[in-house]
């Protein structure tokens, strides 16, 4: 027996029911994405949004008179831009009340007749269509995978996507290297050894468990990046989300090693020309960043010195949004040698 609810296509009006709504803490991850300031920083992410823009409307040969799907539409930016790409019709579907906006901007934008806006669990919506032509979806966190909004993406290719159809973007490579961070790390962590005379140790220890979201300066990087994971959106699985990968990171100078960084980039292949971007310390800032990883230990490295270990990612088993990563070092230098295991939670 189907138990899917039909969905409800909202209206505008529906914003006056808002102001009556009364917010429990079930409601606060979702609604957090209905501000606007979240949705203005990412929209003004021109790297992000110009390259989706680049993806669908320079690719009109994939979307004229198909039927898109839009997963996690926000406010519906990438779904004006299919209409604009010549899409017959586009289903935007979105969790959070960011959907009345998006209701909002559609009816402003003179699309109504384009987009139908739906609110609710992509897990649970029914749509009107038995397949779509094409999915885009905005599903990238911090670390590519934080939020784990990509296990729904893969579900409604399964069960929407037409044979042949297109997933924009369709691959995803995450990279792990190493910094020298040593001013940072004292001012962030160190810190917590001595605050006003006080031993601060017990919250020295939390603030190495949480990686740190920050743009990381190019010049600082100290190895050569490894790739820890490669996605191919069109064939792999919510399973292939937690994984394992070894690592070996070279140095690519005499420094140090604090903390290692991960980032990641993405492709939009099926596009007539790819179309790809990057969220590395080396390209042109993303709201995404960098995700930091600080150690214990310093490495002393020299040229050459090779930094391996493996790294395993897997959901928080609290709140699976999260993230548990674990990274273990082995490192035989010229000065100095460590062999330990870090773990992190991703939050």
């Amino acid at each position: 027996m189907d138990q899917k609810k039909q969905a409800k296509e909202i209206t505008v009006p529906d914003q006056e029911k808002l102001l009556q709504k009364e917010m429990t803490s079930s409601d606060y991850y979702w609604n957090s994405y209905a501000h606007f300031s979240i949705h203005e920083e990412m929209l003004k992410d021109q790297v992000r949004t110009l390259s989706y823009r680049k993806a669908i409307v320079d690719n009109k040969h994939l979307f004229k008179d198909k039927i898109v799907l839009d997963v996690g539409c926000g406010t519906g930016i990438l779904s004006m831009f299919a209409v604009q790409a010549g899409a017959r019709h586009v289903y935007a579907v979105d969790s959070s009340d960011i959907i009345h906006q998006a209701k909002q901007i559609v009816q402003d934008n003179k699309m109504t007749d384009k987009i139908t806006c739906i609110q609710g669990m992509m897990e649970d919506v029914e749509l009107p269509v038995q397949k779509v032509d094409v999915i885009i979806s905005e599903w990238m966190g911090y670390f590519l995978l934080y939020e784990s909004m990509l296990p729904t993406v893969l579900k409604a290719r399964d069960q929407w996507l037409k044979p042949g159809g297109h997933l924009f973007p369709d691959q995803a490579n995450l990279f792990l290297a190493c910094i020298e961070d040593a001013d940072y790390k004292d001012e962030k962590i160190e810190y917590w050894n001595n605050v006003y005379g006080f031993n601060f140790s017990c919250i020295q220890s939390m603030a190495y468990r949480e990686p740190l979201v920050d743009t990381v300066d190019a010049q600082t990087v100290t190895t050569s990046p490894c790739k820890i994971l490669t996605l191919n959106l069109n064939t792999c699985k919510a399973e292939d989300l937690t994984f394992t990968s070894r690592f070996e990171c070279f140095g690519q100078r005499n420094d140090f090693v604090h903390a290692f960084i991960a980032w990641f980039d993405i492709t939009f292949s099926c596009c007539h020309k790819p179309v790809y971007f990057s969220t590395s310390p080396a390209s042109k800032y993303t709201h995404w960043k960098q995700t930091v990883f600080y150690l214990k230990d310093t490495l002393s490295i020299v040229s050459g010195d090779k930094i391996s270990g493996t790294i395993s990612v897997a959901p928080n088993s609290k709140n699976k949004r999260d993230l548990d990563i674990t990274i273990h070092v082995d490192f035989d230098g010229q000065y100095n040698s460590v062999h330990k295991t870090h773990e992190y939670v991703l939050r």
